[in-house]
Parts: C-alpha cells; sequence; structure tokens
C-alpha cells in the first residue's frame, strides 16, 4: 500500500516515514501543499496522511481539491486541533479520518490500516439502485445523472445502504459500518447524517427509514 505523507515538521516527518516503511509501506513525503497536490497528481496513493496546519498551502485546501477532483486515496487529517468542532470541520472538508496531535503512533497504524481495507474493497466499484450511482473510488454520488456533492460520512451511510441492495440496516450497523470516531458513535449522528444526505438526494424521498428496523434504499423488500 502507497502512503502520502503531509507534514511540515521535518523531524516528526522523518520518524513517521522511517516507522511506516519499516511496516511495509511505501510512502511519499511532501513538506508543503503544493508538493502534496504534485505528489498525488503522479502517483496512485492509497492513504495521505494530511496535516492540517501547513504554511503557505494549508492542508484544508489541500483536501477541499482532492475531494474536489474525485482523488481516490483515503484521507487521515493530523492537527493539534483536537476539540469536537474541529474534528467535525476536518471531516465536513471530505477527510475519512482524523487524529489529533500528540497521538500514539500505534494508533496512527490502526487508522491507515482501516483506511487501507476501505481503499481496497472499494476499488473501482460503482453501485446504483433507484436511480442512484455512487462511484466509491472517486467518491462521486448522482441522482438520476444529476451530481450530488456528499460529505465523506454521508458518502459512507450512502455506500452501505446501496451495499444492502435494499435491506435494511440498523443505526448500529451504520455506525459500525461508517464511523471510527467513539465520541461520534451515536444513534442521533446517524439520525442527522440520514437526515441530511435524505435532503441532498432530493425528491421523491429515497431513503426508508422504519423504527426497530433502521433504513434502507426504497424499492427493497
Amino acid at each position: 500500500m502507497r502512503l502520502l505523507l503531509v507534514e511540515d515538521e521535518t523531524d516528526l516527518a522523518d520518524v513517521l516515514a522511517a516507522g511506516l516503511r519499516r511496516e511495509g509501506y511505501l510512502v511519499d513525503v511532501a513538506g508543503d501543499g503544493a508538493n502534496a497536490l504534485a505528489l498525488a497528481a503522479a502517483n496512485d496513493v492509497d492513504v495521505v496522511v494530511l496535516d492540517r496546519d501547513l504554511p503557505v498551502l494549508g492542508g484544508d485546501a489541500v483536501c477541499r481539491t482532492l475531494v474536489s477532483q474525485g482523488y481516490p486515496a483515503r484521507i487521515l487529517m493530523l492537527t493539534a486541533a483536537g476539540t469536537l468542532g474541529d474534528r467535525v470541520a476536518g471531516l465536513d472538508l471530505g477527510a475519512d479520518d482524523y487524529l489529533a496531535k500528540p497521538f500514539a503512533y500505534v494508533e496512527l497504524l490502526a487508522r491507515i490500516r482501516a483506511l487501507g481495507r476501505r481503499s481496497s474493497a472499494t476499488a473501482s466499484a460503482v453501485l446504483e439502485r433507484g436511480g442512484l450511482r455512487l462511484d466509491t473510488a472517486r467518491r462521486i454520488a448522482e441522482r438520476d445523472g444529476r451530481p450530488v456533492h456528499l460529505t465523506a460520512k454521508e458518502i459512507g451511510v450512502l455506500e452501505a445502504l446501496l451495499l444492502a441492495d435494499g435491506g435494511w440496516l440498523t443505526a448500529e450497523e451504520l455506525l459500525d459500518e461508517v464511523w471510527d470516531e467513539p465520541l461520534e458513535r451515536t444513534r442521533g449522528v446517524v439520525k442527522i447524517v440520514v437526515h441530511t444526505l435524505r435532503r441532498k438526494l432530493g425528491q421523491p424521498a429515497v431513503i426508508d427509514s422504519a423504527p426497530g428496523r433502521g433504513y434502507r434504499i426504497g424499492g427493497g423488500s
């Protein structure tokens, strides 16, 4: 698996890159946002480990650019700002996961492995049902040919529901499929994401919900 490590603190970048290479990963290193985008364009990367606090071209701008261009790599954002609001803001940019500094190296490895599994599982898969189309590699959603701009969590929920092929998924099952962050693993968070996803997909509503059963893409049994 190939990683792109974007970190402007040279000593930290060197230590992390050396450790990740010992784990068997191919690692490209960028010290600023412009170089990160250049390396991303030149290489097929599975996971981008992205410092949010970069000089000149910040991590937010890098993340937005990669997501808007449909870049298939999963994005793990690193930052010294670790409040819940900061994590939500980072995820809303399109990042797949968020890790606050300082962090334990073993946790970083676990997060990378999890994102790598997601990347492998969804490579080149296109899911379609009821006028919905989701390119899971490029993370691009459409309804009846109309592009629908979704956050990373909304894409994750839509993917899980499409993979269920009309079957019901409970809130707990969606949490297991889509959420890594322990502080956000609540039924209320699922309800909010499904609500915004349903609104963005437009009318007629395509996501059904039922007490005790959960959620599904309409048209299933």
